[in-house]
C-alpha cells in the first residue's frame, strides 16, 4: 500500500518548486507544430523546447534507478522524447504502461487581453496563461512527477514508457514512424495514459470515453484570372463568394449548423448517449457557459445533452481561415478572382478518416456552379477513438483515485478534439486499457487567446497518474 497523503504532498511540492517554473520558460518558446512553421527546423524553437523539457527531466531519472532518456531523431521527422523507467518492486516483463503527451504548440492566435500573449507566460492565482502550458507541455512534467511520488515511497509498479512527441497539433503524422522504429522496445502496453485532453469542470477527475475524428484542408474557388471592377463585372460574372457559399451548404445546413450528407454519420452507442445526459445534469448551464459567449449570444439549442452529443457524436464543420479577401481598409470595388477557405469537419469518433476526406472532396468539387474552378486541397484525413470498455481492476481504479484527489467521482465524457495517437495506439495494441483525461476545462481555451492551464488540476491529474500506475503494478507478479 502507499500512503496517499504523501503522494499529494510530494507532487504538489514538485509543481510548486520547480513544474511551474519550468512551463513558464517553455511557454515563451514559440515552438509552433510544422503545420504552422514549416521552416521549425532552421527557426530552431523546437530543439529549444526539447532541450529545456530533456535537461529538467535527466535531473529527476537519477532518482528513479535504471531510468534512460533519449531523443530520437528520424531523418526529416520532429523529434521525440523516450523514457524508459525500469519495473521497480516487480518482475520484469514485456508489460508496460506508456504516458504520452506532446510539446508542439498551436499558432499564436488574436485576441489576447492586455498583458497577456501566447509567449508571455503569466500566473495569476490557480491558472498560468500562455500557449501551451495545458495543451501539452505540463505532460513529461506532470508524468514524471507521479513516477518519482511512488518511487520515494518505494511503491511497485511495472515498467513505463513515456512518449512526448512533436507533431501532434499537425496531426501527428510523424509518430507512427517512430512506434515502428521503437516498437521492439516498447513491447506489449496493458495500459495507456494520455494526458492531452479536456475536463468538463475542475472540481471532478473527467475520463475521455472518445474522440472525434477530422478531415479538412483549402476550398478554392476561382472565377477569373485576375480582379476586375465590380460595377462591370458584377450580374456577369459569378461571385467567387457566393459560389462558395453554395459549396458549403451542400456540407452543411446553414440555418442548424447540420451537416447533409449520410457519409459523415454513425449510431451512436445508447452507453455514450446516457453518459451525455449524466454529464448535463452534473453540469448544467456550464456545458455551454464556459465558451465566451458575446452577450445576446446562446447556445444552438437549450438541451444540454443534445449540445454534448453534438460536439462529441456528430460531424460539425468549422471554417479557421481565409484567403483572396483583403482587409476592410483595403477593400475597393473590385470583383475578386478567387475566395479560399481552411476547412475542419470534425467526424464522429468511429467513422473512417480517410473515406471521410475523400467524400469531401468529392461532394466539393462535384459539377461546380458555373464551372468555377473549385479545388479542395485535403490536409487532415484522421479517425476518431472510441474507448475499449474499462477492466474492472482500471474502473476501480480511477474510482478510487478520483475520491482521494478530488473528493468526488469521476465522470465519463467524449471529446470533441482529436488526438491522433490514441486510435494508432488502439490498432497497434488492442489489448491495452487506455485513461484519457488533461486539465482543458472551463475558459481555457486550447488553441486560442488566452490559453491557460489550472494549476491545481495539473497537480491532482499528476497525482491519480500516481495511484493508478500504483494499482496497475498491484496486478504484477512481485520481485522474490
Amino acid at each position: 500500500m502507499f500512503d496517499t497523503a504523501r503522494i499529494r504532498q510530494h507532487i504538489d511540492a514538485l509543481w510548486e518548486d520547480e513544474i511551474v517554473p519550468e512551463l513558464v520558460e517553455y511557454i515563451r518558446i514559440p515552438n509552433k507544430s510544422p503545420m504552422f512553421d514549416p521552416q521549425w527546423v532552421e527557426h530552431g524553437y523546437m530543439d529549444d523546447a526539447v532541450k529545456l523539457m530533456e535537461k529538467w527531466a535527466r535531473s529527476k531519472i537519477a532518482a528513479l534507478s535504471g531510468a534512460t532518456l533519449e531523443v530520437v531523431r528520424l531523418p526529416g521527422r520532429t523529434p521525440l522524447i523516450y523514457v524508459d523507467v525500469p519495473a521497480h518492486g516487480v518482475s520484469a516483463s514485456d508489460d508496460c504502461v506508456i504516458l504520452y503527451g506532446h510539446l508542439d504548440k498551436q499558432p499564436e492566435m488574436t485576441g489576447w487581453a492586455d498583458g497577456l500573449g501566447p509567449w508571455i507566460p503569466l500566473r495569476k492565482g490557480d491558472k498560468l496563461y500562455g500557449r501551451g502550458g495545458a495543451d501539452d507541455g505540463y505532460a513529461i512534467f506532470g508524468s514524471l512527477a507521479a513516477l518519482l511520488a511512488l518511487r520515494e515511497q518505494q511503491v511497485p509498479h511495472a515498467r513505463c514508457v513515456l512518449l512526448i512527441e512533436a507533431c501532434e497539433e499537425s496531426g501527428s503524422y510523424d509518430l507512427p514512424y517512430y512506434v515502428d522504429h521503437l516498437k521492439s522496445r516498447l513491447g506489449s502496453p496493458s495500459l495507456v495514459i494520455c494526458l492531452d485532453s479536456g475536463c468538463g469542470n475542475y472540481d471532478q477527475l473527467w475520463l475521455t470515453t472518445s474522440l472525434r475524428g477530422l478531415a479538412g484542408g483549402n476550398l478554392r474557388v476561382q472565377v477569373l484570372e485576375e480582379g476586375v471592377h465590380s460595377g462591370d463585372a458584377s450580374g456577369v460574372v459569378a461571385s467567387s463568394f457566393r459560389i462558395l457559399r453554395q459549396l458549403l451548404s451542400r456540407l452543411e445546413d446553414e440555418q442548424t449548423g447540420a451537416i447533409r450528407p449520410a457519409d459523415f454519420y454513425v449510431d451512436i452507442p445508447a452507453q455514450r448517449i446516457e453518459q451525455a445526459q449524466k454529464v448535463a445534469q452534473s453540469l448544467g448551464d456550464e456545458v455551454f457557459s464556459k465558451f465566451p459567449f458575446v452577450a445576446g449570444m446562446r447556445p444552438v439549442t437549450d438541451d444540454r445533452g443534445e449540445l454534448i452529443l453534438n460536439r462529441t457524436w456528430r460531424p460539425q464543420l468549422a471554417v479557421t481561415g481565409v484567403d483572396g479577401m483583403p482587409p476592410l481598409a483595403s477593400g475597393g470595388n473590385v470583383l475578386r478572382p478567387h475566395t479560399a477557405v481552411k476547412l475542419s469537419l470534425r467526424l464522429p469518433p468511429t467513422l473512417d478518416g480517410q473515406r471521410a476526406a475523400e467524400a469531401l472532396k468529392r461532394i466539393l468539387e462535384t459539377d461546380p456552379p458555373y464551372g468555377a474552378k473549385v479545388t479542395l486541397d485535403v490536409e487532415k484525413a484522421g479517425s476518431g477513438w472510441h474507448a475499449p470498455q474499462l477492466s474492472p481492476w482500471l474502473e476501480d481504479a480511477v474510482a478510487e483515485a478520483s475520491q482521494h484527489y478530488f473528493g468526488r467521482p469521476p465522470m465519463y465524457m467524449g471529446e470533441g478534439g482529436s488526438i491522433p495517437f490514441m486510435g494508432m495506439l488502439g490498432e497497434k495494441f488492442p489489448a491495452a486499457q487506455f485513461l484519457i483525461t488533461g486539465v482543458l476545462g472551463p475558459h481555457s481555451n486550447a488553441h486560442g487567446p488566452n490559453e491557460f492551464l489550472h494549476i491545481p488540476t495539473g497537480k491532482r491529474v499528476s497525482m491519480v497518474v500516481a495511484d493508478v500506475v500504483a494499482r496497475h503494478g498491484d496486478r504484477a507478479k512481485p520481485v522474490t
